[in-house]
C-alpha cells in the first residue's frame, strides 16, 4: 500500500512535540506538562479552553476562548514562540463589521482558525438571537474583520476546510438548539463568497450505545491527506452524571467530503487525566485546533479540558488514518 502523504501542509520544524512515552500504545498521547494553557493566564480569566492556533510568521498565533470573572464568553488573540508558552492579549477581540446588527457582540466562544489563500479566517459560536456561526478574518491577529454570520440560529462548531473546493469555501457545522443541546449531527455546506451558503449535506450522526451516542461535532480544521480528509471530531454520551465529551477520528472523501470513508468506533481521546475530569464542566475533552508538520505528518492537537484549561496531545497523521480504517464502524 502506498505511504500516506499529507497534502497542502508546509514544513513546520518548530512544531511543539514530545516523543511517545514508554508504555503508550494509543493513537495519540498527552503532553507531559499539561495543561499547556492554565485557566488564569490572564488576570481576570476564569477559564481558557476550546481555542484555535496556527503557524504565523515563524511563530504561532491563535484565537482563544476566555471566560472572565463575570463568566462572559470572550475571544482573545494570543502569540507564542514555541506553541507551548503563550501570551494572550489582555483586551478581547473587537471585530470591525459594516453592519452593526451583525457586529453587535453578545458572546463568542469555541473558535477555529483556517488559513485559506494567505488569509486567516476565524469561525466561532456567535450570538444572533441564539447561537450561530460567526465568520471573520485577519491578516495579522491584531485587526479583525467580521463577515455575515454563516447560518441562521441555531448552530455551533463551524469548521472551515483549509482550501476552497471547486472554487467554493467549505464548512462543517452542527445545527443545534438554544441550550446545551442533547442532539447533534455534522453537516457540510459550501459558499462562493462566505455570505451565501448552500449545498448542505449530511456527514455523520451519533452512534447508539457508544461514546458518541448523544451528539457529534467538528473539531480542528481537517487535514488533507492522500487518502482523504482527516477529521478529528468530538462525540458525546449521556451518562448518569451528565455529558461526557471524547474525541474520535474519521476519514472523509477528498472530492465529496460529506461522504465518510472510515470512522473509528473507539475514541482516540477521552477524559481520563485529572484536569480533564475535574473543572467547571467535568469529563470533557474538546479538540479545536491542530498544528501539522507536512513532511513528517506530526500533529500537535490543542483541546479544551473540563471547560477550564487547554491541553495538548501529539499524534502522527498516518497513525490516525490507519486507526480510523482499522477500527471503522
Amino acid at each position: 500500500m502506498p505511504e500516506l502523504k499529507v497534502l497542502g501542509q508546509e514544513p513546520l520544524p518548530n512544531i511543539p512535540w514530545e516523543d511517545r512515552p514508554n508504555g503508550s500504545d494509543g493513537p495519540l498521547w498527552r503532553y507531559s506538562a499539561n495543561p499547556v494553557v492554565p485557566r488564569d493566564l490572564l488576570p481576570t480569566s476564569n477559564s481558557i479552553f476550546n481555542s484555535a492556533v496556527v503557524p504565523f510568521e515563524g511563530r504561532f498565533a491563535g484565537v482563544f476562548r476566555c471566560d472572565d470573572w463575570t463568566r462572559r464568553m470572550e475571544l482573545h488573540a494570543g502569540f507564542s514562540d514555541d506553541g507551548i508558552s503563550w501570551q494572550l492579549e489582555p483586551r478581547p477581540l473587537e471585530f470591525s463589521c459594516p453592519d452593526p446588527e451583525v457586529g453587535r457582540f453578545v458572546y463568542g466562544y469555541d473558535p477555529r482558525v483556517a488559513k485559506i489563500e494567505g488569509r486567516y479566517y476565524v469561525t466561532w459560536c456567535n450570538w444572533y438571537h441564539g447561537p450561530t456561526i460567526g465568520v471573520g478574518w485577519t491578516d495579522d491577529f491584531r485587526t479583525f474583520h467580521q463577515e455575515e454570520n454563516a447560518f441562521l440560529p441555531y448552530n455551533r462548531n463551524g469548521v472551515l476546510f483549509p482550501r476552497k473546493l471547486n472554487g467554493r469555501f467549505a464548512m462543517l457545522s452542527r445545527p443545534s438548539d438554544n441550550g446545551h443541546t442533547p442532539f447533534g449531527d455534522i453537516f457540510y455546506s459550501e459558499s462562493p463568497d462566505l455570505t451565501h451558503w448552500g449545498k448542505h449535506r449530511h456527514v455523520m450522526g451519533p452512534v447508539a450505545n457508544s461514546w458518541q451516542s448523544t451528539k457529534v461535532g467538528g473539531g480542528p480544521v481537517p487535514v488533507e491527506t492522500s487518502e482523504g480528509w482527516l477529521l478529528i471530531y468530538h462525540g458525546v454520551l449521556t451518562s448518569c452524571n451528565g455529558f461526557v465529551y471524547s474525541a474520535g477520528v474519521a476519514l472523509l472523501d477528498l472530492d465529496q467530503p460529506w461522504k465518510v470513508v472510515a470512522r473509528s468506533a473507539p475514541y482516540v481521546l477521552s477524559p481520563q487525566a485529572t484536569y480533564e475530569c475535574v473543572g467547571d464542566v467535568p469529563n470533557v475533552v474538546f479538540p479545536c485546533a491542530l498544528l501539522c508538520d507536512g513532511p513528517s505528518g506530526r500533529l500537535a492537537i490543542y483541546y479544551g479540558a473540563a471547560d477550564t484549561v487547554t491541553g495538548l496531545a501529539f499524534a502522527y497523521a498516518a497513525d490516525l488514518v490507519d486507526f480510523a480504517k482499522r477500527h471503522s464502524l
